[in-house]
């Protein structure tokens, strides 16, 4: 692990305050070069902020905290500056010279996590966090999170106890150990192999969250479609044109649906053509559709034919121009982007059904593809566990188990995978 001393902004831009953190070895030297005398840890302070040469900087309020408890586990300052850029160029060219460089993104989480201040799942749920667009991912990111990292503090400990158990059933053949020892054992670890199906089991949900959704809008041309992804997304996304085959190629809009984030793409009309260009963009609708996490599928009152949807996609269908028939087919919901009538529904209706997908039941969440997969590899030894016949084949599939589960929270063999989870935070964080 690098010993620098760095520091980044780990406020946003343009407010009246910035906040600059350094953290290192020297972060306490190089402070304490520029100003009078440091403040006790913990306790922040007014001191005027001196370069090399003693030229003011500014007027800053500093907080020391001194090594293990900072956010990092090293010794860390943070200067609460004037929000200007020439006052956070100023001071960050004087933390240069006095020894000091600019963090690189997700430097500080990493130290946090090299110097045991949170474990992987725990860095993980804080990228996940700054990178939250909505209510609902926020919720993922904290409550789902947390009850990620619970779980997994209790299959390590589950674990421990099985391969324990295990152990002594090998050391002591003939002990004569009642057998109720061996049926425990099983039955543990066949709760423990299920319990983490059921959590695999909602990770879709989970995944799907955390990336967002895919809604696309199919039908016949002049159907209303691009009418009414402009509607939904409150601008003009989409070209509207009575010329049927206008939408050549999909054209999409993200959107917060009951706070799940949604990107909902408008498409090429549905219909044979000898229109090369309109042909390729008929291809890449349906291929689009077939993709969805869900087929808004639209029809105009006044030509109320459907076209045809995937079969292996959600889908909703829709009656648009209701403003334009005094009759319109029953069962479906009609509305009319030009007057507004039945769009309340309609977003009521997608909100449902965005929140129905990302839906985890309060399992533990599992959102990203890196997770998944330790999971998935500690439920796979467990299987193996259990078919083994051998007291030592099944432990070491018990320890094949624990290793996965050691990856999944950061305690081994993480070294190839540190630079892909924190190259994904910003700068600061």
């Amino acid at each position: 692990m690098s010993t620098d001393t760095i520091f980044a902004a780990i406020t946003g831009r343009g407010g009246a305050v910035t906040l600059l953190r350094l953290s290192g070895a020297s972060a306490l030297q190089i402070v304490a070069s520029m100003v009078r005398h440091l403040p006790e840890p913990r306790r922040a302070s007014v001191r005027n902020l001196m370069d090399a040469q003693g030229h003011l900087l500014d007027h800053a309020l500093v907080t020391v905290f001194a090594a293990p408890h900072s956010y990092t586990g090293e010794d860390c300052v943070e200067l609460a500056l004037h929000g200007g850029r020439a006052v956070l160029a100023a001071v960050s060219a004087a933390l240069v010279a006095a020894g000091a460089r600019p963090a690189e993104a997700g430097e500080f989480s990493r130290r946090a996590f090299l110097n045991g201040r949170m474990d992987l799942l725990q860095a993980e749920a804080i990228a996940d966090l700054i990178a939250a667009e909505t209510e609902a991912q926020r919720r993922l990111a904290l409550d789902g999170a947390d009850a990620l990292h619970e779980s997994c503090l209790a299959w390590r400990e589950t674990l421990r106890l099985m391969m324990a158990q295990q152990e002594a059933l090998i050391d002591f053949p003939d002990e004569d150990l009642p057998p109720e020892v061996e049926v425990k054992l099983l039955g543990d670890i066949r709760r423990l192999h299920d319990e983490m199906l059921a959590v695999l089991a909602a990770s879709p949900r989970a995944e799907r969250l955390r990336e967002g959704l895919e809604f696309v809008i199919l039908g016949s041309p002049n159907a209303g479609k691009s009418t009414l992804l402009n509607a939904l997304a409150g601008e003009d996304v989409a070209i509207v044109s009575e010329i049927p085959g206008t939408t050549r190629d999909t054209i999409g809009v993200r959107v917060d649906l009951g706070g799940v984030p949604v990107h909902i793409t408008d498409t090429a009309g549905l219909r044979e053509t000898d229109d090369v260009v309109e042909a390729e963009g008929v291809r890449r609708a349906r291929l689009r559709g077939e993709k969805a996490d869900l087929v808004i599928a639209v029809a105009a009152a006044d030509a109320p034919v459907f076209a045809q949807v995937p079969d292996n996609v959600e889908s909703l269908y829709v009656i648009t121009k209701s403003d334009l028939a005094d009759c319109t087919p029953l069962g479906f919901l009609q509305v009319s982007a030009k007057t507004g009538d039945g769009m309340l529904q309609l977003v009521k209706q997608l909100a449902g059904a965005a929140s129905k997908l990302t839906d985890t039941r309060g399992a533990a969440a599992l959102a990203r593809p890196r997770q998944i997969a330790c999971v998935k590899d500690t439920a796979d030894a467990l299987r193996f566990a259990l078919e083994a016949e051998a007291p030592e084949l099944r432990g070491e599939e018990l320890r094949i188990a624990a290793s996965a589960l050691g990856r999944l929270m950061g305690t081994i063999g993480v070294e190839e995978i540190l630079d892909a989870v924190f190259s994904g935070f910003c700068i600061g964080k």
